[in-house]
């Protein structure tokens, strides 16, 4: 959380002045802040899928040290290369010129990289659910899917099919996520201590009341949200491009006009 309110905040203040070490120290805020919760999150699914120590009273016994085993690391680097080919597909989608070439060669670099840790980590989210004789409710056509979308990425990206790539991508996230809480249920959280102290949507749900209550916002306030951001995407549809940098203008001699460019919106 924090991360992510620092990553928030640099956004903001970077421009705030121009000197070259002030927006480097808020770049470098941008690229951990936005790295840092990539990372975290496939750390986090990793472990509720794995399991945790929770005790009888439903409470964790754990320390942090718990949470950062081989299992978890490697969900969280995979995250980490899913969320960072995907962001460099869009980017190549968002940009023109340089931007996108060198948004094109991150993920044409991250592409091969990603398709391995997906492998490793759905295969070794196998091996787990099989050992614990639970593997879920997840049709095999899931994890082979995502797979299977990140896997073609690198190829889409040199045939030149970004958007299909970006599409492809996106598959894979949703397929991947689809897995882990498919292998869950009807579990949100495991117990390594033992199964009946695993967090259940039975166990942990909330009130009836406040379900109720929850359940008549979200159906009031979801499709505002799709919308306000479906209409966002509209209004920035377009590409980005650096500005153009205008050279120095040579003085005329003996003018007695002001000799600066022209804007885009001047006449001669």
């Amino acid at each position: 959380m924090a991360a992510l309110i620092f990553r928030g905040v640099a956004f903001e203040f970077r421009s705030k002045r121009s000197l070259p070490a002030w927006r480097v120290a808020w770049d470098h805020a941008i690229f951990w802040g936005s790295l840092l919760p990539a990372l975290l999150w496939g750390v986090a699914f990793a472990n509720i899928l794995r399991g945790v120590p929770i005790g009888a009273n439903f409470t964790y016994l754990g320390s942090f040290f718990n949470l950062l085993n081989p299992y978890s690391l490697l969900g969280g680097v995979t995250t980490l290369l899913l969320f960072t080919l995907h962001g460099a597909v869009f980017a190549s989608l968002k940009t023109t010129d340089d931007l996108q070439a060198r948004a094109s060669r991150t993920a044409k670099v991250v592409a091969p990289a990603a398709t391995a840790a997906i492998v490793a980590f759905l295969a070794w989210t196998y091996v787990n659910a099989h050992h614990a004789h639970n593997t879920g409710l997840v049709p095999p056509l899931v994890p082979i899917l995502a797979i299977a979308s990140i896997g073609v990425v690198g190829w889409l990206l040199r045939e030149h099919l970004d958007g299909w790539a970006f599409v492809a991508t996106a598959v894979g996230l949703i397929c991947l996520v689809a897995t882990i809480f498919l292998n869950l249920y009807p579990r949100v959280m495991v117990s390594s201590i033992s199964p009946a102290y695993d967090l259940t949507i039975g166990n942990s749900a909330s009130a009836p009341y406040t379900l109720k209550v929850m359940t008549v916002v979200a159906l009031i306030f979801t499709p505002l949200v799709l919308v306000y951001q479906g209409w966002s995407y509209w209004v920035f549809r377009g590409r980005l491009s650096r500005p153009a940098q205008p050279g120095p203008v040579e003085p005329v001699a003996g003018a007695d006009f002001d000799a600066s460019p022209l804007t885009e919106s001047g006449t001669s």
